[in-house]
């Protein structure tokens, strides 16, 4: 029976367009295993394309070749196939219009007539014939990615790799490795596998980007001495490690600093639960001139810190695409507790120690307030 590797080893080889998918735009670690494990593929003469519902590049990482190729929605999925018998009537003229959504083919034979019942339908296959998901804990987190072509994704053997227990193992292969540190840890597992000559310089830099932003430069709980052994393999093969850290960590923007000591001034601390939260509002968004982009990194680099905090919250302020206000949030833990868990009835995304939710039809206030007497109940 094969291993894990060898399965994926076996599905790839027998693909020939592979779409790469994951949900979360803001998840830079996807964003680089993607990309990297798109490299390698290619290498393998595989044609590649990577999708992600709504996707927005993040701004400290347009240095990652191939990131502006990221699809936001799947097009030209199937072909529909019109066949005529012209055997008794040779076509002289072709020609169509549209109207009223309709599509009218016209044709016109040389001699002889044609009727329905020369005429048939067919489909193609869908183009693509593998689907790799990246940390994505169930097909519905993919949103319309997902939800707009749930026939594709039920008919076309998936791969699902992450590196979180709370995954629901929806694909026919299902690579969860929970010691994984991130999901370009496991991806360089299986490059080195699969195909180790494509490990170049731009792959391993991708690869080392992924691994750096998913461990804030090796600092999280989770980092194992395979973790640092991997990392030194990838700065082996060339993974350029000081332009990875001036992109992530030193293009701060005068706005987002603006925006970070906005935070901190506003930030509350509970001592007795080792809690900390603070919140954004959009009027002090548009004061420091900054976007929800520039809230990155901003709970791990400052506020997490703290040996008294082991619990983070932020709220912010913004808008769906209708232009509704919603309440944005992020509950980050460094050890013990469960942030899924404690957000289960707002229907977080994320891990079990970042979620990330939405809440509607409420104001900033009543949402700390609701909040906080919610996570200080489970605290206790």
């Amino acid at each position: 029976m094969l291993n894990e590797k060898e399965q994926f080893k076996q599905l790839v080889s027998d693909s020939h367009h592979v779409l790469v998918v994951f949900d979360n735009s803001e998840n830079i670690d996807a964003i680089a295993s993607a990309l990297a494990l798109s490299q390698f593929l290619e290498k393998m003469n595989k044609a590649v394309d990577i999708a992600c519902s709504d996707f927005v590049i993040p701004k400290n990482i347009n240095f990652l070749e191939g990131v502006k190729n990221i699809k936001n929605e799947l097009t030209h999925l199937q072909k529909l196939i019109v066949k005529v018998d012209i055997s008794n009537a040779k076509i002289e003229n072709l020609s169509y219009d549209i109207k009223d959504n309709w599509l009218s083919i016209y044709l016109t034979p040389k001699n002889g007539l044609l009727t329905k019942n020369e005429l048939r339908t067919a489909q193609s296959t869908y183009k693509y014939d593998l689907i790799i998901t990246l940390e994505t804990p169930s097909l519905e987190n993919l949103g319309k990615i997902f939800l707009n072509n749930t026939d594709l994704f039920y008919r076309t053997n998936i791969i699902n790799i992450d590196c979180h227990t709370t995954n629901e193992r929806y694909g026919q292969l299902n690579y969860i490795d929970s010691n994984a540190t991130s999901i370009s840890e496991i991806i360089f597992q299986l490059a080195k596998h699969l195909y180790e000559p494509s490990l170049n310089e731009k792959v391993s830099t991708t690869l080392l980007t992924g691994m750096i932003a998913a461990t804030h430069s090796f600092k999280t709980n989770n980092v194992t001495p395979l973790t640092l052994q991997l990392a030194s393999e990838l700065i082996n093969h060339g993974a350029n490690r000081e332009r990875i850290i001036q992109n992530l960590y030193r293009t701060r923007s005068l706005s987002a600093l603006k925006l970070w000591g906005c935070v901190l001034s506003k930030l509350k601390i509970d001592s007795s639960n080792h809690f900390a939260w603070s919140s954004i509002s959009k009027e002090e968004f548009a004061h420091a001139g900054a976007k929800q982009d520039d809230l990155k990194d901003i709970i791990p680099e400052l506020i997490s810190n703290s040996p008294e905090v082991d619990m983070t919250m932020l709220l912010y302020e913004t808008e769906n695409k209708e232009g509704q206000k919603i309440i944005s949030g992020i509950l980050h833990s460094k050890k013990g507790h469960d942030t899924q868990n404690i957000l289960k009835h707002h229907n977080p995304i994320g891990t079990k120690n970042e979620a990330r939710f939405n809440l509607n039809n409420i104001s900033l206030n009543d949402a700390e307030q609701t909040l906080i007497e919610e996570i200080k109940k489970s605290l206790n």
